[in-house]
């Protein structure tokens, strides 16, 4: 069973998958180990990973190099963030050959012009494409995949554009007509009223997907009781969990002119061997080195 299969079984088993965010193989390593669905191949976290704004500033490249990386160190489905398709519909096909090549079971492509602005940050420009040009990306997509169970995800980001749910839902409706298997709805409201009112809204023939950043209450419970989100993405835990955890060893360290006191509140050397699988590596060298 392909890594996509699988992650549309679990969704049909389970009814919703949760699938975190990784910018690298060791955090996909530990979102596997930690009992995730799936990975979100994240643009906004190896944007942070870099040190660069997510703004089309990494390249398709980049991100398909780390993909590949984690592919080869993780067994979880990932789903690719893809951000607009990295151009018109022609750039879409070439990404979905490559992206599905290097190990994704699924992409997020998002209705934005190229280049983009991540989403949340206050003031920043989002500007839309026309839906007929959307469409023709999201059947670009369809036609280029080679595994039937590959999913295409349409993102729309109308509410994120301020352009109210009727818009949202317009558009959503027209990506499921040009083939689209899931919808991202979007919203950086603080509060969920506006993810929670487009779920209610929704009638289209296919589910829902959510990245609960700016709306962290709604929990998976809440979720459920909707009846139509079938994937929950957690799209900038890992490396603000990272960042978090980085600037506070840092600065004790040199609060405490040493390593004496962050010494025991760190993972020991030990376990990140057996994260690097270390004990296979001595086992090989036992075995081959003459």
């Amino acid at each position: 069973m392909s890594p996509a299969k699988r992650l549309r079984a679990r969704m049909a088993e389970t009814g919703l998958v949760h699938i975190m965010a990784a910018h690298s193989p060791l955090s996909a390593i530990l979102a596997q180990e930690a009992g995730f669905d799936g990975l979100w191949a994240s643009g906004f976290e190896l944007s942070a990973l870099y040190g660069l704004a997510d703004m089309s500033l990494i390249s398709m490249t980049q991100h398909l190099d780390m993909l590949r990386a984690i592919a080869g160190r993780a067994t979880l489905p990932i789903v690719a963030d893809i951000d607009t398709g990295y151009g018109n519909a022609i750039n879409v096909i070439h990404a979905i050959r490559e992206y599905e090549r290097a190990g994704a079971s699924a992409v997020v492509i998002e209705d934005k012009s190229f280049p983009k602005v991540t989403s949340l940050v206050a003031g920043g420009r989002q500007e839309l494409v026309r839906v007929e040009e959307f469409q023709g990306k999201i059947e670009a997509a369809i036609a280029t995949r080679q595994d039937p169970d590959f999913i295409v995800i349409a993102r729309t980001e109308a509410l994120i554009a301020g352009l109210g749910e009727a818009e949202a839902l317009h558009r959503a409706q027209a990506y499921v007509e040009a083939g689209a298997d899931m919808i991202l709805i979007h919203s950086k409201r603080k509060d969920p009223s506006e993810i929670v009112s487009f779920s209610r809204a929704w009638t289209g023939s296919v589910p829902l997907v959510i990245v609960p950043n700016a709306y962290p209450d709604l929990d998976a419970a809440r979720v459920k009781e909707l009846g139509n989100i079938r994937m929950m993405i957690y799209g900038n835990y890992g490396i603000r969990a990272c960042a978090t955890a980085m600037q506070e060893v840092l600065r004790q360290i040199l609060a405490d002119g040493g390593v004496q006191n962050v010494h025991k509140d760190i993972l020991p050397v030990e376990e990140i061997f057996r994260l690097q699988k270390m004990h296979e590596v001595k086992a090989a060298e036992v075995r081959f080195l003459r």
